[in-house]
């Protein structure tokens, strides 16, 4: 596996910022809810075309349910927990989300850092948005076998440890479908390591009930 290709920061020049159907029917912003994606280069759409990613895919879903929210995708390829939460409360002050999503820890793997700080770094960030009156969902993130079975299971504790210790909503396998596929390579890029745009709607089917749920 190459962790030079998962450490490549393929930068979003501002946090992009989309409205679902019926934003412009309603006059007053305060009735607008805001939902805030914060994650790494998989919710960046890092080597798609512009739309194609779950969290554009998302937005589509929202129109079509007649369901009114403003998405903001704060997510940066090669983010880690630390970056993440560096950024949480300027993105929650201008932002002032009613969910927030976190996607983050697999860079936080590929580059040794400790898992206790990857847990941390969790819990501080679901507990600054909770503070500010935002509900949080955790995607989990599960390492290939390579890593070795007790690295494996002690990464995917981090999420689950960090949801219990917050009260935060959690997606155990955010890449279900795709990265446990007997054929997992016909739902990945050439690098092997980021999900193609075949992959994206199951990643979307992934989290979608939560979120509507939530939500409601």
């Amino acid at each position: 596996m190459n962790k030079t290709l998962w450490n490549r920061r393929h930068f979003n020049a501002t946090a992009v910022s989309v409205l679902a159907a019926g934003f412009y029917a309603d006059i007053q912003a305060k009735s607008v809810r805001s939902i805030l994606i914060l994650g790494d280069s998989i919710s960046a759409e890092y080597g798609l075309q512009r739309g194609q990613g779950w969290v554009a895919l998302l937005v589509q879903k929202l129109t079509e349910e007649k369901m009114t929210a403003q998405v903001v995708n704060a997510s940066i390829s090669g983010e880690t927990t630390s970056g993440g939460r560096s950024r949480m409360s300027a993105l929650l002050k201008q932002h002032q989300p009613e969910l927030v999503v976190i996607e983050l820890g697999a860079n936080d793997a590929l580059r040794g850092l400790a898992l206790a700080q990857t847990q941390d770094n969790l819990i501080a960030m679901a507990q600054a948005a909770k503070s500010n009156g935002a509900k949080v969902l955790l995607l989990g993130i599960q390492m290939p076998p390579n890593y070795g079975a007790d690295y494996a299971k002690q990464f995917e504790s981090v999420y689950r440890q960090s949801a219990q210790k917050t009260q935060a909503h959690l997606i155990p396998f955010f890449l279900k479908g795709v990265g446990d596929d007997p054929d997992p390579l016909k739902w990945f890029q050439s690098d092997r390591i980021h999900p193609n745009a075949a992959a994206h709607p199951q990643l979307l089917a992934n989290v979608w009930p939560e979120i509507k749920k939530m939500m409601q």
